[in-house]
């Protein structure tokens, strides 16, 4: 684990289910690592964020998890395939992680007509 002499940057977690890979392999065990500005900012360009905000969960979650089992990588296929209770348990891992306090959730964009848009945080009780 990857440490600076005052706080952790990364830090190990154990899914609740596992990802299991197109070979029938259960992945549990991984690293995530801290966010950082352009983690939560750059995919917000993505097109799959601006037809559904939801999506900046995955993206984002792709960026941080280093490792998740003997994956050759994560990415947001990876991220997609999850079970929704591993998804909802790595949301919160995050918002815990990367100091997020209970008014606020997972990262997302919210835009209202009129309004530019601007990142909101989304809870990750199911509404991410």
């Amino acid at each position: 684990m990857a440490h600076h002499p005052s706080f952790q940057t990364e830090i190990e977690f154990e899914l609740p289910k596992g990802y299991l890979d197109d070979s029938g392999t259960l992945h549990r065990r991984g690293t995530m690592r801290l966010a950082t500005a352009a983690d939560e900012i750059l995919p917000l360009r993505d097109p799959r964020v601006q037809q559904n905000e939801a999506y900046l969960a995955v993206i984002v979650l792709a960026r941080v998890i280093t490792r998740l089992g003997t994956l050759p990588e994560v990415h947001t296929g990876t991220i997609e395939g999850l079970y929704s209770s591993d998804l909802a348990y790595l949301q919160r891992l995050y918002e815990k992680f990367n100091g997020v306090d209970d008014e606020q959730g997972f990262p997302t964009e919210k835009h209202s007509a009129g309004a530019s848009k601007m990142p909101e945080r989304l809870a990750a009780r199911g509404e991410a």
